[in-house]
């Protein structure tokens, strides 16, 4: 009973909802109002995303070596924020298919939320995808008139 919190999430949602510390607020693009929970998988200021106040909330972040930590909220310690987090780090080595199955196994059988599973999937997947190296752009050949052109001026 000591771990239950007195407030409601919903209270804690309304209360905090027109300022927070995750709360950014862009007046360019329409009024924009992003997030910086790492506990937020789309960055985006709503009650549906929104980590801290969620009972049970996912959050990924990047690892070593192109790897992805999974951050999970505990339902156990509500009152104190430094047990009540879990994180679970799946390496870069690893191929894409089995990460994201990790990340949907894990909280499947944790009975984490699953209608965050998708976007926990896409949130893994840009993350690895932002690790990897670009290749260079290969230069550009000259065709056609250009280059029998080049070729004349060679020779």
């Amino acid at each position: 009973m000591a771990d239950q919190t007195n407030v409601s999430s919903d209270l804690i949602w309304e209360i905090c909802r027109p300022n927070n510390a995750y709360l950014v607020k862009r007046k360019s693009a329409g009024g924009s109002q992003f997030s910086k929970d790492p506990l937020n998988l789309t960055n985006k200021h709503s009650r549906k995303y929104a980590g801290f106040v969620n009972s049970k909330a996912v959050g990924l972040l990047p690892a070593e070596k192109g790897g992805v930590t999974l951050i999970t909220k505990r339902t156990k310690h509500q009152n104190r924020p430094a047990a009540n987090r879990h994180e679970v780090t799946f390496a870069g080595n690893k191929s894409g298919p089995k990460v994201y199955k990790g990340i949907v196994n894990y909280t499947a059988k944790q009975n984490y939320r699953a209608d965050l599973r998708q976007e926990a999937v896409a949130r893994a997947s840009a993350i690895r995808e932002s690790g990897r190296s670009k290749k260079d752009v290969p230069e550009k050949k000259v065709r056609g008139a250009k280059a029998k052109a080049a070729k004349k001026e060679d020779s």
